[in-house]
């Protein structure tokens, strides 16, 4: 059965609003080996469109300022896309991106039996609400060394039905001050 994997940079404070962190190249290299990984992209409509046609236009063009933003760009653009929605998009960009509308718990799980690589998925929304359904296989959480003082913070409209004991499986501080933690269930 394919992994569901989760990753997600934080502030210090826990904040994952993406306004109020920075985009350091640690960030970008770790994200970009963790797509892949992946043959599949799993998000709500929302982080969907922060991140299309902002990255796929970049990998056309390999427009980012750094190797790793033009990597991540590369690793983004060559993988499919699922987009989890309600009514509110009617339509989606590129070939390689379709839509499910059905019950999410589901249609996830018949994702997961599918053959394949990895299902990765990010943002807050969806990922809130496949984590309090016990989908969630891995977790990546990036913490940035920042004190955002404001911003949404994860999980924070989320009740899960009880409390989730993860395991840490490897954790790697880089020289920028950023962290990687990586737990399974």
């Amino acid at each position: 059965m394919r992994k569901l994997i989760f990753g997600i940079n934080l502030t210090l404070d826990g904040c994952c609003d993406h306004t109020k962190g920075t985009g350091h190249e640690d960030v970008h290299e770790y994200f970009a080996q963790l797509m892949r990984e992946a043959d599949t992209l799993l998000y709500g409509r929302k982080t969907y469109e922060l991140m299309v046609p902002f990255w796929p236009d970049m990998a056309k063009d390999h427009s980012g300022p750094t190797k790793s933003i033009n990597d991540f760009a590369d690793a983004f653009a060559s993988i499919d896309n699922i987009v989890v929605c309600s009514r509110t998009l009617d339509k989606v960009e590129g070939k390689n991106t379709s839509i499910i509308r059905g019950n999410l718990e589901q249609e996830i799980i018949k994702l997961k039996q599918q053959p394949g690589r990895n299902i990765s998925t990010g943002g807050v929304d969806i990922p809130s609400q496949l984590i309090a359904l016990g989908l969630v296989d891995e977790f990546h959480i990036m913490v940035q060394p920042i004190m955002a003082g404001a911003g949404r913070r994860f999980l924070d409209d989320t009740n899960l039905p009880e409390s989730l004991q993860l395991k840490l499986v490897d954790s790697k501080v880089f020289d920028s001050g950023y962290v990687a933690l990586h737990y399974v269930k």
